[in-house]
């Protein structure tokens, strides 16, 4: 009898908390979903630039790769630091091939030599001479850690610091302590900038050490310099912290702020950059842009695998930057529905 009670109570308590029934069914649905398209059975497709005219064009095609004719390897050049095409491809007075990869994705440059390889053996059956391969970025030595550590970063920072801060923020409501400050003359989007600054102090903080330990202790490639990669992970921080916050206000409890991360976090490791995008229906490649982890890792790639600088992120940074505005905005907001000013 008692153990039956229990048991009603607790089928009660599920029942009456909504939100903790929709996340055991709906969270692992759209996980399952979303490893679904991530982990499909397509493969990359390259794109490898050849010269106008060449024999070699067809060959190619008929391994599934798409080819982009260049009158001149300087516009391959060009192409491939835009990242429009892979590889490119031609042929020395020797009859050795010369391939020169983008570099950066380890995966599409093994699906350019494996192309390459094999349109040149349907070509010529004859035992062929090793190609002339040269790297515009990153080198033969790259390792796939090296290539997924910066979004790994990323990931990271923006987990930790969302989790942290909404909990925090969270357990600043529960304990009265944002009702007294309600009760102040303080305006909402005081209270909202003081509390993203002083997080945004361990941000700092925390962001450095991660890119620093990342670099020097585990030897993550570091194409460019230390300091845009600082600046990023720190952007990312920020858009988490107020991300975290905002979500607070919607959450009762602890357990409540933790049921965010599957809706708000794992979607968005899927979309980074941590996976390739190239294979998946291009609707799902969209959903990228909603991210904002997509343009902290692509950031940080850019600079420790390409070389950039600040100037080649500033559009990711300021989108990181418009992500962390839009946030605060509508915390203020959502401040309205504990006490109007």
């Amino acid at each position: 009898m008692r153990i039956r009670a229990l048991v009603i109570r607790i089928i009660r308590q599920f029942a009456r908390d909504k939100r903790t029934l929709a996340m055991m069914i709906a969270a692992p649905m759209l996980i399952l979903s979303l490893m679904s398209f991530v982990f499909s059975d397509n493969d990359l497709v390259p794109v490898i630039g050849i010269n106008e005219g060449s024999a070699f064009e067809k060959s190619l095609s008929s391994q599934d790769a798409e080819t982009v004719e260049f009158s001149s390897k300087k516009e391959a050049v060009a192409a491939a630091e835009k990242q429009e095409i892979d590889g490119y491809v031609t042929r020395l007075e020797d009859g050795r091939l010369e391939v020169m990869l983008e570099g950066s994705d380890p995966k599409a440059n093994g699906a350019v030599l494996a192309a390459i390889q094999k349109a040149a053996a349907a070509e010529m059956p004859a035992k062929q001479p090793e190609p002339a391969v040269t790297m515009l970025h990153g080198d033969k030595d790259m390792e796939m850690f090296d290539s997924i550590g910066p979004f790994l970063i990323g990931f990271f920072i923006f987990f930790f610091v969302f989790l942290i801060a909404g909990v925090s923020f969270l357990r600043e409501r529960t304990n009265g302590t944002l009702e007294r400050l309600l009760a102040t003359p303080l305006k909402r989007w005081e209270i909202v900038a003081g509390y993203v600054l002083g997080f945004g102090i361990f941000t700092v903080l925390q962001s450095a050490i991660i890119v620093w330990y990342a670099i020097e202790v585990l030897d993550i490639m570091m194409a460019g310099s230390i300091i845009p990669v600082i600046v990023t992970a720190l952007m990312l921080a920020v858009t988490a912290l107020t991300l975290g916050t905002l979500l607070s206000a919607f959450a009762k409890n602890e357990l409540q702020m933790i049921q965010f991360i599957p809706i708000v976090i794992v979607p968005q490791v899927f979309f980074s950059g941590l996976f390739s995008l190239e294979t998946m229906a291009p609707w799902v490649q969209k959903l990228g842009v909603a991210m904002p982890l997509t343009y902290g890792g692509t950031a940080i790639r850019e600079v420790m695998i390409r070389g950039g600088g600040i100037a080649d992120i500033a559009s990711e940074l300021l989108v990181l930057l418009a992500f962390s505005v839009l946030f605060m905005i509508l915390n203020t907001f959502a401040l309205k529905k504990h006490r109007k000013l």
